[in-house]
């Protein structure tokens, strides 16, 4: 189960590398991208087996790179879980087509909970 991929996409250098030392310590192989702008080629080229995602970014919102990996079949299938401080954050990432949610500050044990559930449902490779 442990040895997947996650890449996790925020502006909040102080969220990447707490979920990176949690993560990692979970035993998944972490990618970080603090850039929204890059988030989409950093995808590309790392194939995550998932991806956690801010809602709230500049330049690209978390919805919007979503929003674009549902529209290519092949990454389509990742699934991506979102968290946010927004109050409609849950319809926001509902909308964009999210596997889970999260509202922040979030409880880590309900996240890897999470992360854990959405990997297994999504044996990717």
């Amino acid at each position: 189960m442990k040895n997947k991929k996650i890449l996790v996409c925020d502006d909040d250098q102080g969220i990447l590398e707490m979920l990176e030392l949690i993560l990692e310590d979970e035993g998944y192989q972490v990618v970080i991208e603090p850039k929204s702008v890059n988030a989409l080629k950093r995808i590309e080229q790392e194939t995550p087996d998932l991806i956690l995602l801010d809602i709230w970014m500049p330049v690209i919102s978390g919805d919007q790179i979503l929003r674009s990996l549902k529209s290519d079949t092949e990454k389509a299938k990742i699934p991506v879980f979102m968290y946010s401080a927004s109050t409609d954050g849950k319809v926001i990432a509902k909308a964009a087509g999210a596997d889970g949610y999260l509202e922040k500050p979030f409880d880590i044990e309900v996240l890897l909970a999470n992360i854990d559930d959405l990997i297994k449902a999504y044996p990717m490779g």
